[in-house]
């Protein structure tokens, strides 16, 4: 009996993933041309048209780039910068027929990373997003370690002994904001206005409730270095033995 012929399956490698922008702009034309423009040069986009959802999607992460206007219905971009200061790692890029010195200088002082007036070309506002996403991919990592926890501020992942913490946004954004001033006592004021959205609850008993579970979730070690300030709030005290308790730069 003849020997059936082998067949030899190699696995196809999965194309490499398209990086997802967000796209903010209420002018129904303009933001099609914007979309249309930018699946077509290669990215995954995903569009809000008003400054309430631009918020609440750029809040929810998992975005390369924002692309935002300024003048939008329900709130104004320069409002979705303010609640995404601080919130997200991803270049806000605002694309606006504002072109003022001040909005220009505003927009930069709540953390956009690059200014485009209208009318642009489609050419341009590609070129500048990806340029911001190749600055974004070459800059080091910024990791603070402290015990057994590692958390990179830019990848807003939390690990304990490698593994991930399951920290929600809220539980990131309060124990990020606490790392950033170690050492010094924060507020339950300000914890709310500085780490919590403004589409939820803020009050102390609310930073209270995520103090706990942060403390949890990072275990013995980890989590003794959030220090309650009785009367105040609470502090991050890194051990002053702990040689990796101080914020490394870290090339990827």
């Amino acid at each position: 009996m003849a020997d059936r012929p082998t067949t030899h399956s190699s696995a196809v490698p999965a194309p490499p993933a398209r990086p997802r922008l967000l796209v903010v702009e209420d002018d129904a034309g303009v933001a099609g041309g914007i979309v249309r423009g930018l699946r077509a040069a290669g990215f995954d986009v995903e569009l809000a048209t008003n400054g309430v959802d631009g918020a609440k999607k750029g809040l929810e992460g998992g975005y390369a780039a924002i692309v935002l206007d300024l003048m939008l219905p329900e709130q104004t971009g320069f409002a979705v910068l303010e609640q995404l200061q601080g919130r997200t790692s991803a270049p806000i890029l605002v694309l606006t027929a504002k072109n003022e010195l001040a909005d220009r200088l505003r927009s930069f002082g709540l953390g956009a990373a690059d200014f485009i007036a209208k009318p642009f070309w489609m050419e341009e506002l590609v070129a500048r997003v990806r340029t911001r996403l190749r600055i974004n991919s070459e800059a080091p990592k910024r990791v603070i370690r402290w015990a057994n926890v590692a958390l990179d501020l830019d990848s807003r992942l939390v690990t304990v002994d490698d593994e991930d913490a399951g920290l929600t946004r809220n539980e990131f954004d309060l124990l990020a904001h606490l790392v950033e001033r170690q050492g010094r006592a924060i507020s339950r004021v300000q914890l709310a206005e500085h780490a919590l959205t403004p589409f939820e609850q803020r009050d102390a008993r609310t930073v209270d409730s995520h103090i706990a579970r942060i403390r949890k979730k990072l275990g013995t070690a980890g989590g003794a270095r959030v220090v309650t300030v009785w009367g105040i709030g609470y502090r991050f005290e890194p051990d002053k033995g702990d040689p990796a308790s101080t914020p490394t730069g870290e090339d990827k």
